[in-house]
């Protein structure tokens, strides 16, 4: 495939399977949510944890606000069956199975760096595909310009559905570009082993070079438009989300700095290091936002 990314990180690369998302290191600082951000970076083995402590702390909003909350309630999830609805202007419109997605994709190994919204940092591998092979599959046509993705809608299942925290269903979006550059995949494991329901299963988006606000979790639906759809977050709070959501050391979140960062792990007297433009990857993906003011389109 000629779009098709191959990264130089290895497994001795990510933050040991048995310390990613340290509960009690993460409770400890206070993090207050997670989000995506890639650069490469080796990681210090640190206390071992159990699986349950490694996805004890969360954010999905459909199973409550609490970081808990998503390991609490997420086994009440049913995620299979499942499909994806692709509509829009494609050539091939309809309802596909995720076995049948699945059986035409490369499922791959990506290892990015995991970035927290408050500048605390891991490295995780993510097993998924190029969600540019799907969009080859279902064929974009030439008038999309934006990728629009929807949440799973069942409140019976995800009691934070039950609130009007945010409009539900989650929603999310790309620039078409943004949907087709080879970094973006949609996830379907953690280090070789299925998503767990609290991380998104069956299915996510994963984009790490953005915030985790271009992580949407347990995706039903794909729309391809010619409008910039909506996104939850910029929805929610104009004044703080943007549409795209980049890593910027730059441009600070009014409540906090992008500026630098400390890996998760380390402890609360591990230094900073200064946050990277598009966390690490601006030669890969920074042609894409030529010419634009990234403080006005964050």
């Amino acid at each position: 495939m000629a779009h098709r990314w191959t990264n130089d990180l290895t497994r001795a690369d990510a933050t040991p399977e048995h310390v990613w998302l340290n509960r009690r290191q993460i409770l400890g600082a206070g993090v207050a949510a997670l989000a995506l951000g890639a650069t490469p970076a080796r990681a210090d083995a640190l206390e071992p944890n159990s699986w349950d402590e490694i996805t004890s702390y969360n954010n999905f909003y459909e199973f409550g606000t609490d970081k808990g909350d998503p390991k609490k309630y997420a086994g009440a999830l049913t995620t299979a069956p499942w499909s994806i609805e692709i509509d829009g202007m494609v050539d091939r419109p309809g309802t596909y199975s995720i076995e049948d997605i699945l059986a035409q994709m490369t499922i791959e190994e990506r290892i990015y760096r995991f970035r927290c919204v408050e500048a605390w940092s891991m490295v995780i591998p993510w097993n998924g595909f190029e969600l540019a092979d799907l969009l080859d599959m279902v064929g974009v046509q030439e008038s999309a310009k934006y990728v629009a993705f929807e949440t799973l809608y069942r409140p019976e299942e995800m009691p934070g559905q039950r609130t009007r925290f945010i409009e539900w269903p989650y929603v999310e979006g790309l620039r078409l570009d943004e949907a087709l550059h080879p970094l973006t995949i949609m996830a379907t494991g953690i280090y070789g082993k299925p998503m767990p329901n609290q991380n998104g299963a069956p299915i996510r988006l994963v984009v790490p070079w953005k915030y985790g606000f271009k992580s949407i979790k347990s995706i039903v639906k794909i729309t391809l438009t010619d409008v910039e759809p909506p996104t939850s977050w910029n929805r929610l709070q104009p004044s703080e989300y943007g549409f795209y959501s980049n890593v910027n050391p730059k441009v600070n979140h009014p409540r906090w700095s992008q500026a630098t960062e400390r890996r998760i792990g380390g402890g609360l007297l591990s230094p900073r290091i200064p946050t990277l433009m598009f966390n690490g990857y601006e030669d890969e993906v920074a042609s894409m936002y030529a010419g634009m003011d990234l403080t006005k389109f964050y």
